[in-house]
């Protein structure tokens, strides 16, 4: 990086912490702290709901699941606008009505604290370990970029955005998310322009999408019936409906953003905005990844795309292993760019296709000699595609504005997930079950809340991995628990006759069972989201029928 795009980066960075931080320095009680006092316009929390989503790993890790498999991951999104309707007409009242602070008050009301606490515990447990894992994420940028160690940047990066959020509060949050989606959405139309600017003019556009096609990363949708395959249409449309239900409806990251609507109106109107965009901006998303999948196969693309992990093999024994596959990759990409050339006259997709996965060998080879050198070093390069391709090949002034579009993702996101675990861990679980001496009035354990999720964070992304990719991690972890958090509500708004004691054995049951469905990996995630909701809701029912004939 040079001057210009360090000018570029701490200048948009700064700029927005110091302005959150000014605007809402002066919060008085917890319901400016955690509500904003419900002054949000539903412009503010369309995009602030965007923005929570929108993390870091979303600009990071999303174009690198494209790259590597294509447009399918957008079936994920399938079920979002139902479940937006869904939140909008059923959820969302009765949020406003009680005016409740956090979502799980509404568990209290209608059966008990047990249960509240439950459900509170659960989404502590998914949302601390998301938390980390979006500090993660900006990390392995500036790591890569600065060349310093990455347990020294999510130190770094983890205690800024724990400042910038205890002091802030919710109005914080909220109000900075507008101009960092406004810096992110700019960063994503610039980096579209240069990709294919960087493909050459005499190949058509849709030429090029031939090409991505032939490789199959344009297979957008796939309707067979495998409950195994993470993303299809079905897994997509049911799963991911529950999905989107329990994360938008349930989890406190999220409807922090909505309770601070100065209406129910207001949160509606917020809400739907974001059902109309998130879906085509996760496509436009998806698409970078598979331009820049295009945009490589016209232009030499590095073996492994962690340059760091590739010089510590250079330094090892390995390196001369290393040497024959980059020379044998190199040969492959001079074929491959020579079948381009003559792309337009005459049919080489095949023969392009049979490269690529000859080029997919010889990466996967070079990743067995990475995890030779130390098994420390992270092997999986799918996250580390868009940063590598941004820092190489893009303009200086474009590289800062693009990486603080990173940054400013990775801000938002982990500020409301920090804001809301520590409302959740103040309001449901200290301030409902020990005796407190100050009222909402009281900010100090709120505040100190903050800074040990904080902390918590940083801890577990210091022993965190990329795994598979980490979009697919964080979605993972959350559908673990999301099935049977949902199903809890779904019976408190919905079966009026069920009890607190049948509800509560029955989601402590239904956690257990999803548990080890994932363990023995019998069906796609997805999948979690749905058989927790519907194991919680039946087993319940038959538990309060089994109540109720012992009770005569």
């Amino acid at each position: 990086m040079k001057t210009i795009d360090w000018v570029v980066l701490i200048s948009s960075i700064g700029f927005i912490v110091l302005y959150g931080i000014w605007k809402n320095k002066k919060n008085k009680n917890l319901e400016d702290y955690f509500k904003g006092n419900n002054k949000s316009r539903w412009w503010t929390i369309g995009i602030s709901v965007m923005a929570t989503q929108a993390s870091a790993i979303t600009f990071l890790s999303t174009p690198g699941q494209a790259y590597s498999e294509g447009m399918g991951f957008i079936q994920f999104y399938f079920g979002l606008p139902f479940a937006i309707i869904i939140i909008s007409m059923f959820f969302l009242p009765i949020y406003h009505k009680l005016n409740v602070f956090t979502a799980y008050e509404f568990l209290e009301k209608r059966f008990n604290k047990k249960t509240r606490n439950l459900a509170s515990f659960l989404f502590l447990i998914q949302r601390g370990l998301a938390a980390g894992i979006t500090i993660y994420a900006p990390a392995i940028i500036m790591s890569l970029i600065l060349k310093w160690p990455l347990y020294l940047l999510i130190i770094i990066i983890g205690s800024i955005v724990t400042i910038y959020t205890l002091i802030g509060g919710t109005k914080a949050v909220n109000v900075t998310q507008k101009q960092q989606m406004f810096i992110i959405f700019i960063g994503l139309f610039i980096t579209i322009f240069y990709i294919f600017k960087g493909i050459p003019k005499e190949f058509s556009f849709k030429e090029v999408l031939e090409i991505a096609g032939a490789n199959g990363k344009l297979d957008i949708l796939n309707f067979d019936l495998d409950f195994k395959s993470r993303y299809t249409f079905w897994s997509g449309i049911t799963g991911g409906l529950f999905l989107a239900l329990s994360y938008f409806g349930t989890d406190q990251s999220q409807v922090q953003r909505y309770i601070s609507g100065k209406s129910l109106k207001e949160s509606q109107k917020g809400l739907f905005f974001n059902a109309i965009l998130k879906v085509p901006m996760q496509f436009f998303i998806l698409f970078i990844g598979v331009s820049v999948f295009i945009f490589y196969q016209f232009n030499i693309s590095p073996i492994n795309f962690n340059t760091a992990a590739l010089e510590k093999v250079r330094d090892s024994k390995f390196n001369a292993e290393l040497e024959i596959l980059e020379q044998k990759h190199k040969e492959i990409q001079e074929e491959k760019f020579f079948l381009m050339k003559t792309f337009s006259k005459s049919n080489g997709i095949k023969e392009i296709k049979k490269l690529q996965e000859s080029e997919s060998l010889i990466r996967n080879n070079a990743k067995s000699l990475v995890s030779k050198v130390s098994p420390s070093l992270e092997v999986n390069d799918k996250d580390y595609v868009f940063i590598n391709f941004i820092v190489n090949n893009l303009p200086s002034g474009i590289i800062g504005l693009l990486i603080s579009v990173i940054l400013c993702a990775a801000m938002s996101s982990t500020a409301s997930e920090l804001n809301a675990l520590a409302a959740c861990s103040y309001l449901d679980i200290y301030r409902n079950n020990f005796k407190v001496k100050s009222n909402y009035s009281d900010l100090r354990v709120s505040k100190f809340m903050t800074f040990i999720w904080g902390l918590i964070a940083i801890i577990f992304a210091l022993t965190a991995t990329l795994a598979e990719n980490l979009i697919q991690l964080v979605n993972i972890i959350g559908s673990i628990f999301y099935g049977t958090i949902l199903g809890i509500f779904l019976v408190g708004f919905f079966f009026k006759k069920i009890q607190a004691k049948s509800i509560f054995n029955s989601a402590l049951t239904t956690q257990m069972i999803i548990i080890i469905i994932f363990y023995l990996d019998v069906v796609g995630y997805l999948w979690l989201n749905f058989i927790g909701s519907f194991i919680t809701v039946l087993l319940a029912y038959i538990l309060q029928k089994v109540a109720k004939v012992q009770n005569y």
